[in-house]
């Protein structure tokens, strides 16, 4: 599949295109359009070469650098504050543009910066981790953290259309790429059982960064975000009974908990693989997952290099963080959990006794 592309359509108020292949930058150019005369491109400073490749295709542009701290530390007021003033002194308007190149949080906190500058500018996304690819850069959430937790403060914003250059998969170190596949997997359990088929017949081609099989695990991945976000966009429920964009939580509640724990030292992919581990365990103990559901979460994560065990941070502290998480109504727990195979559901209130218990499974005390 090498030398293609494959264009995938998101439809609703604000279509956009998100391109999938490899040597596909030339593509930023044409989603920004002739409309914008100045360009912002947002990169940390470690992706500068690669800022450079993109910046070298948008000559019809004032293109001007804006160099974010590498990873969540990027994601503060401070931040969006210089920011915005960097966008004010150079004289950007609504008809201009803002280009991402980066990991999640590059994407999140540039999709931040672009939605609300003068209430809202176009952004095109430019992925750089897998990570990225199959989650941040496609929905349009854009968000920021505060001491309280991960993604407190953000908006909707849906990018001009979003650029996946598979090339650069091969620049990165096997930890990012095996972290990224966290979120691929999770789709398989909410939505397309076929990647972990994928995965668990050659987990090998999983983490070889030019196989077809991982393009087809991108590419599962994306559709089943795009089916969701389509249907459901700003995560107000979905139709017939299912959960609508809450279903792309999947895990997330103790994975934000755990990232927030451990000073978000831990790679996002990697909490979210702890976190379906967790509601896993969770929902077998609330009678919602059979016990061979909940097994395949840790042989499947296990398989690619994702860890299955977690007993760094006290449960209390987890709990609470949890208690304050986006996902919350009130003072009830919402967790999104599995009736079975690719049957998301909401489980709400369960007891602090199997909430503990499921603790203790991930920890490895039972």
């Amino acid at each position: 599949m090498t030398g293609s592309e494959t264009r995938m359509h998101v439809a609703g108020a604000s279509p956009y295109d998100v391109v999938v292949g490899h040597g596909v930058l030339g593509e930023v150019a044409r989603m920004i359009g002739d409309r914008p005369e100045r360009v912002a491109v947002c990169y940390p400073e470690p992706l500068v070469h690669l800022a450079d490749k993109v910046i070298a295709g948008l000559d019809a542009y004032d293109v001007l650098r804006i160099v974010l701290p590498d990873g969540e530390v990027a994601k503060t007021g401070g931040v969006a504050l210089e920011a915005w003033e960097q966008l004010g002194a150079a004289g950007f308007t609504r008809s201009d543009a803002v280009v991402t190149v980066g990991g999640g949080a590059t994407t999140d906190m540039g999709g931040f910066i672009a939605a609300t500058w003068l209430r809202g500018v176009p952004v095109v996304h430019v992925p750089t981790t897998l990570l990225a690819m199959v989650d941040a850069a496609v929905g349009g959430k854009t968000g920021m953290n505060t001491g309280a937790g991960k993604n407190l403060v953000g908006s909707f914003h849906e990018p001009a259309g979003v650029v996946c250059d598979l090339d650069v998969l091969g620049t990165l170190a096997e930890p990012e790429l095996i972290a990224g596949l966290g979120e691929v997997v999770k789709c398989g359990f909410i939505a397309d059982p076929a990647i972990l088929e994928l995965i668990e017949k050659n987990p090998a081609d999983a983490l070889e960064p030019r196989s077809a099989e991982l393009r087809e695990l991108v590419e599962r991945a994306i559709a089943v975000k795009i089916a969701v976000v389509v249907d459901d966009l700003k995560e107000t429920g979905g139709s017939g009974g299912h959960p609508g964009r809450e279903v792309l939580n999947y895990g997330h509640t103790m994975a934000h908990a755990i990232e927030k724990a451990t000073d978000y030292r831990i790679r996002h992919g990697e909490a979210v693989a702890l976190g379906m581990v967790y509601v896993a365990e969770l929902a077998r103990l609330s009678g919602r997952t059979d016990d061979e559901l909940a097994a395949r979460h840790a042989s499947a994560l296990e398989a690619v290099g994702l860890p299955t065990r977690f007993d760094q941070a006290a449960f209390e502290t987890l709990l609470a963080t949890m208690r304050v998480d986006k996902k919350s109504r009130g003072s009830h727990l919402r967790f999104v959990v599995l009736d079975g195979l690719a049957q998301p559901a909401i489980l709400a209130d369960p007891s602090e006794e199997h909430l503990r218990a499921a603790y203790e499974h991930l920890a490895g005390v039972r």
